[in-house]
Formats: C-alpha cells, sequence, structure tokens
C-alpha cells in the first residue's frame, strides 16, 4: 500500500507540471474545504447547512470595493489577519481594480485566493443601497423557486407488499410512503435587507397523499430583515437560527473542526440568521430581534415548537431528531413534545474587545425528561425546565488574539472554554485551546467545539499551528490530547484519547494545489483502538474549460491486536465551457476496505443546495455523473446519476434499506427558476 501511495503521489507532481492554462482558478476549492470539515464529523445536517451557506454566497458574491468585514468573516476559511490585510490594502490603495490584485495582499497565498474568488467580483459601477418601496420591492426584488425529486431505482425491503395480516402483527415491517423524495423552496430577496422563505419537504419513504397523512410532512416559512434603520440590526419572523458565544449554551451553526480550528479561531456568527434549510430539528420556531445602539447589540429571542420524542404519559424518555416519519413507530412519535425557548444576548463590541453576556432558558409543558437510567447518563438532563447563562469575551491585537466563553446550567455545573492564538507573523500561526465541560454540565442547544456529540463529560487541550515556510508551501498540524471524566455509551469507565494531524499543502501555481495529510486517532471504547488515515489529493486545470482532481485514501484501522486496512482511488473531471450553457462532472472510485470500521468517504459533485460525501466499504466501484444546463438565464436544470457497484456481496444495505443484489444505483433532479 505504501509503494502505491508513494508512486500515485509522484505521478500526480510530475503530470501536474505539464499543465496549462490560462483561467483564473476555475476548480471549486471551496468544495474541498466542505469535504476537509466533513471528515472531521458525522453531523450530516450541519455539513449540508454548512455548504448550503456558501453555495448561497457564491450564488450572491460580495463586490470587493464595497465588502465589509462583517461580510468577510462569513467565510470561513479566511483568518482575521487575511480579512484585516485586506482592508487595509484597499485602504491604502484605494479601488481594486482586477482580482489578480489579490496576491499583493501579504496575507493571502495562491490557496486563499483560490478559495475566495468565486465569492467576490469586481464591479466598475458601485450601487448605492435602494430605498424600501413598493415600486422597488416588485422590480428590484428576487424570486427564485426549486423543485427537487431525488429517487433510488431498486427497490428496497420497506416498500414490499406484505398481507394485511401480517402489517398487523408487524405495522414496521414498511414503509408507509412512497419511495422518492420530494422538496419545495421559494425564496424572495430584496437587496439582502429582507428576505421571505417557505420551504415544503417529503423524505423518502414518507407518506404524501394516503390515509397516513395529506401533503408535505414538513413545512418552514421565514420573514429575516436586516438593517432597516439605525437601531433595527435584525428582525426575524417564522423559522431561524441562533449562535451566540464559542457555542456552549446555543448555537445552530457547523462547530468548526480541528482542521479548520488551525486558521478560523474563535465563532464568529453572533445573533440571528433565517433557517431556510430542510433540517427539521437545528432550528427555532417564533420571533428575535436585534437592536443596536453605538457599540451596543441588544438580542431577544422567543420560540414554541413541537418535538418529535418517545413519550409515555407526561414522561419523555429520548428525542428523535433525524427527521423522518415514514414508519408507524415515527409517526408516533411525531410532534409529541412542546417545547418553549426564550432569552438574550447583550454584546458591547469594538474593534479589539468584545463582551457578551447570554441567558437562555426553555421547558418542555406537561412533560419531563426523564431518559432510561443507564450508568452512563446518570448526569443527563432530567426534569421540565432547564437555565443556562455565559459570558463570552474577546481581546485582540495584531499578534495576540485571547477568546473564550465560560457557562452555567440551572445545576450549577460549569463549562468554558478558551484559547490564545498568535499570530508574530503572517507566514505563522499557533493556536492553544483548552476546554473544560463539567459532567454534570446540561446544555440543550449546546454546539461547541469537542470530541463529544454534546458540551459534557470532557477535559482537552488542543495545539494547532499553521507555517508557510516558503512561497507555495503551507505546513499545518495539531494535536489534540482530551479525557472522558464519566462513563461514555459504551464504554464503562473513564477514558482518554489523542488525535494528530500533520498537512503539507503545495500550490506553484493558480491551477494546481497538492496536499498530503496524515491523521492518527486513539480512543478507549469498550476495547482501545486506534485508526491512522492518509490521504494525498490533486487539483488542476487543463485548459478555460477542464478541471481534474485526483485522491487516494488509506486507512488503517487497530484494536485487540487485530487491523483492519482499507483504500480508495478516485478521479473527477469537470467539464465547464465558456461559451455554452451546459456544465457536467464526472466521478469514479474503486474502494477496497475489509470492514465497516475501515470505510472511507468520497465528495461527489450534486445538484445546487445537495452536498453529497457518501461513505463506501467493502470492494466496489462507484460511479456519479452530475450536469447542469441553463436553459435560458432564468432558468435551469439539474441532474446527478450515481452508480455503485459491490463485488463482495449480494445484498446491499440493511433492515428496511436492504437492496437485492450488488447494485445501488440513484438520480437527484432539480428545477431553479429565477424570476
Amino acid at each position: 500500500m505504501k509503494r502505491m501511495f508513494i508512486n500515485l503521489l509522484v505521478y500526480l507532481l510530475i503530470s501536474s507540471y505539464q499543465l496549462k492554462s490560462q483561467t483564473l482558478y476555475s476548480v471549486d476549492k471551496w468544495m474541498e474545504y466542505i469535504e476537509e470539515m466533513a471528515s472531521e464529523t458525522e453531523d450530516e445536517e450541519r455539513i449540508e447547512a454548512l455548504y448550503t451557506d456558501l453555495s448561497y454566497l457564491i450564488e450572491h458574491p460580495f463586490e470587493l470595493n464595497t465588502v465589509t468585514e462583517g461580510q468577510l468573516k462569513r467565510l470561513p476559511f479566511l483568518s482575521d489577519l487575511q480579512i484585516r490585510e485586506l482592508l487595509e490594502y484597499r485602504s491604502r490603495y484605494g479601488k481594486m481594480l482586477t482580482l489578480y490584485e489579490l496576491k499583493n495582499v501579504e496575507a493571502f497565498d495562491l490557496e486563499t485566493i483560490s478559495l475566495l474568488v468565486p465569492f467576490i467580483y469586481i464591479s466598475e459601477i458601485i450601487v448605492d443601497k435602494r430605498p424600501i418601496t413598493v415600486k422597488n420591492l416588485l422590480k428590484r426584488g428576487s424570486n427564485n423557486l426549486q423543485i427537487r425529486y431525488d429517487r433510488c431505482f431498486q427497490q428496497k425491503k420497506g416498500y414490499c407488499s406484505y398481507p394485511d395480516s401480517v402489517l398487523q402483527q408487524y405495522p414496521n415491517r414498511k414503509y408507509l410512503g412512497e419511495p422518492f423524495y420530494h422538496s419545495v423552496r421559494y425564496s424572495y430577496e430584496f437587496d439582502e435587507r429582507i428576505q421571505f422563505g417557505l420551504v415544503a419537504e417529503k423524505d423518502v419513504g414518507e407518506p404524501f397523499w394516503n390515509e397516513y397523512h395529506k401533503g408535505y410532512d414538513y413545512y418552514s416559512v421565514h420573514l429575516f430583515l436586516k438593517e432597516m434603520n439605525k437601531w433595527l440590526k435584525s428582525l426575524a419572523i417564522g423559522d431561524y437560527k441562533i449562535s451566540f458565544g464559542q457555542g456552549l449554551v446555543i448555537s445552530n451553526d457547523f462547530s468548526p473542526g480541528r482542521n479548520a480550528l488551525v486558521s478560523q479561531t474563535e465563532r464568529r456568527t453572533n445573533g440571528f440568521r433565517r433557517h431556510f434549510s430542510t433540517n427539521e430539528n437545528d432550528f427555532f420556531r417564533g420571533a428575535a430581534a436585534t437592536v443596536n445602539w453605538k457599540n451596543l447589540d441588544i438580542n431577544l429571542f422567543y420560540s414554541y415548537r413541537k418535538l418529535d420524542g418517545g413519550v409515555d404519559s407526561t414522561i419523555v424518555t429520548s428525542f428523535k431528531t433525524d427527521g423522518l416519519h415514514r414508519l408507524v413507530r415515527d409517526r408516533e412519535k411525531m410532534h409529541k413534545v412542546s417545547m418553549q425557548t426564550y432569552g438574550g444576548n447583550v454584546r458591547y463590541a469594538t474593534p479589539g474587545l468584545c463582551i457578551g453576556l447570554t441567558a437562555l432558558s426553555y421547558s418542555f409543558g406537561n412533560y419531563s425528561i426523564q431518559p432510561d437510567p443507564k450508568p452512563y447518563n446518570l448526569f443527563y438532563f432530567r426534569g421540565n425546565r432547564n437555565l443556562n447563562i455565559s459570558v463570552d469575551y474577546l481581546l485582540k491585537n495584531k499578534l495576540i488574539k485571547f477568546y473564550g466563553e465560560t457557562a452555567l446550567s440551572r445545576n450549577g455545573a460549569v463549562a468554558s472554554l478558551n484559547a490564545l492564538q498568535l499570530t508574530p507573523a503572517s507566514y505563522f500561526s499557533l493556536l492553544l485551546l483548552y476546554r473544560y465541560y463539567d459532567k454534570r454540565y446540561q446544555a440543550f442547544f449546546g454546539n461547541a467545539f469537542s470530541q463529544n456529540s454534546a458540551v459534557r463529560n470532557e477535559q482537552g487541550m488542543y495545539i494547532g499551528m499553521q507555517w508557510t515556510p516558503f512561497a507555495r508551501w503551507k505546513l499545518s498540524a495539531y494535536a489534540d490530547v482530551f479525557r472522558f471524566p464519566w462513563l461514555k455509551y459504551g464504554v464503562d469507565a473513564p477514558s482518554t484519547g489523542k488525535e494528530y494531524m500533520l498537512q503539507l499543502d503545495y500550490t506553484p501555481s493558480r491551477n494546481l494545489s497538492v496536499y498530503v495529510r496524515y491523521k492518527y486517532k486513539q480512543r478507549e471504547n469498550i476495547t482501545p483502538y486506534h485508526q491512522q488515515r492518509l490521504r494525498m489529493q490533486a487539483l488542476y486545470t487543463i485548459s478555460s474549460s477542464v478541471s481534474l482532481r485526483t485522491s487516494a485514501d488509506g486507512i488503517c484501522y487497530t484494536e485487540a491486536n487485530e487491523k483492519s486496512r482499507g483504500w480508495m482511488i478516485a478521479q473527477s473531471v469537470g467539464w465547464k465551457p465558456v461559451d455554452v450553457p451546459v456544465q457536467t462532472d464526472f466521478h469514479i472510485a474503486g474502494f477496497h476496505t475489509d470492514n465497516y470500521r475501515t470505510r472511507i468517504s468520497s465528495y461527489e459533485k450534486n445538484i445546487l443546495y445537495a452536498f453529497n460525501m457518501p461513505s463506501f466499504y467493502g470492494k466496489g466501484v462507484r460511479l456519479a455523473l452530475s450536469f447542469r444546463w441553463d436553459i435560458v438565464k432564468q432558468l435551469s436544470v439539474s441532474a446527478k446519476l450515481g452508480y455503485t457497484y459491490y463485488a463482495d456481496r449480494d445484498v446491499v444495505g440493511t433492515d428496511l434499506e436492504e437492496i437485492e443484489g450488488n447494485i445501488k444505483a440513484d438520480i437527484y433532479t432539480l428545477l431553479r427558476w429565477k424570476f
């Protein structure tokens, strides 16, 4: 395996040097960034939310000569130093005439520029904010309608026919609905200051129109207003998202992984955002507002919504968060628990200092949360009402940044995250981050940096470094050492772990970038294990319309002196002609792994606002073909076809997702109308 990787890397480097191109950063480098984030988490819904946010910004890029610091902070791959130096360059030299000027910003390397370019443009005419009038709302507002349809071509076990007598005895043996996914999204926007949206969705297997249900399974509506006057900074009505501080109390945003923390440090999103997603769990429903006075922001919010959960009389034993309602037992848990949430945040911010105070209260109506007692969940929240308060802080200058958040839950337990970032030069950055989450800390909406899926029962020290020793070369590394003071699910004693990463990036030109990444992870589970991953990838452009991506992954998993291994080699080809309203992407991957523990994920380009990074194990081949056709300026159609062949099995999937045979094929389609 080692020889294969070395030979492949040499081949990529040699062949890439021969490539010539006249285009400017045509490869979708930002999608590689999303892929890196996805490799660190199993939270698919929040990864898809991050992908959706960046896809939206691709569709609505910033004008480089008027973009603000706040807008640039919405791009998670830009560091504070890069943002500051870009704005200082613009202030010192005036209007930028071409995107090539980004190379003159000291903190920008070719990799950063290739990430940034899709999100910006330069306009010769700067348009002032238009007044909000009925005429402008009708004439200048933009409407967007998206209709999506997905399905698998093979029949799954959950859609087989059974006699009524069997279904009466085993009602959860068959899905209640149809074997396709369908959603509709409509949005109206006026200069980003007025945003209105409607989402309707039916998941695969959920009924659309039968005796169980009429219409879509999920609906979402929002109205979001921004910067309407000097004091009203934002107003949200309907469905919205919240993030404050570092996420110890509340955050609906994606939590930066260890790779991202090497360059991007503290959480930047503070306040409210619209919820324009098919995520049925991670949002609030009600009203929220931010009032601004000089350097002070006052945020208030209220929410009331129904949650899915397992209920016995007035006792809630568990919550269901996947949003799927396709079995009888799913519908028995649907919208059973009412939840009322309210709170606020006061934030004082200057260029070098920021202090915030957050308070949050939530209750569950007449229900009491009582998870089934197990040794590992001894300190989980139990009861009807909880309260969280926190203070977050940030102090910085050009060289040093200190930030963090300290929080309390109603039972008096503490959670604290504190970090120190040193940037003595534009080519070097060092981050030290310590976290302490008491085993008794309880925060229903907490979403902070951690190894756990919840903010509790964890202590750890993270050290990250990014160094650019030479032009076009970048070295990134981190070490994360952690311990869990109490039991965890599947671990019947306090445990420890560690994780290391080393990555070398080489970007010899704007048309070529190569990286090699090694990861090591050790955890104590039922039996201790350690995992090693190696990944190599090259992105390059051949011409103004053709781009290539080649990657190789290897994994070694050791548990109880038993080793299992796996590898995957993938090739993607993108074709985007300049003068033809069609673009296509082809992806092929071969994989060979010993078992599920050595599964490997592979990113595939999908239709707009649909992130896809499936995992594969066993032996087989994956093919994917996607295309987009802009029929006219306002109307486009996109589709993606996926095909997986398994050489080591006669059945694909498990339980109700089981497919007879060794082939699985699916299709994603999207019709989009802008008017």
